[in-house]
């Protein structure tokens, strides 16, 4: 089972799926013990095919840390934050969770993208 631990001190993926923003980038950050890649592997394999059929999903991309880091980002775009809130808390998705290696630890938070000149678009 996933152990679940805040990104921000102050505030939690909960209230961020009370929001209504829109398209929303979901940033994962997972730490597991270097000796559970398969496991994890297996369980975000099959819980981003669950995800890419639900409505208002657009894409994923998983990371890992390299020079032997036990560190993966996942990088999910949603059309909305309803969206990601239906699919995350679809009793389906929650099962999947049980799926995971104990070792691993999630950091899920919901972020916008910023417009910044010269440097990004929005």
């Amino acid at each position: 089972m996933v152990n679940f631990k805040e990104l921000d001190a102050k505030v939690t993926l909960a209230d961020q799926m009370q929001s209504e923003e829109d398209p929303i980038v979901l940033i994962n950050i997972f730490n597991i013990a270097p000796e559970d890649e398969d496991a994890l592997l297996k369980a975000w394999t099959h819980d981003a095919d669950f995800m890419k059929v639900q409505p208002g999903y657009i894409s994923t991309q998983l990371h890992k840390g390299i020079a032997g880091s036990s560190t993966y980002v996942n990088y999910a775009i949603w059309q909305d934050v309803e969206s990601f809130r239906n699919a995350f808390m679809h009793p389906e998705f929650q099962s999947r969770l049980e799926d995971y290696p104990q070792s691993a630890v999630a950091q899920p938070h919901l972020f916008k993208k910023l417009s910044v000149p010269n440097h990004c678009v929005a």
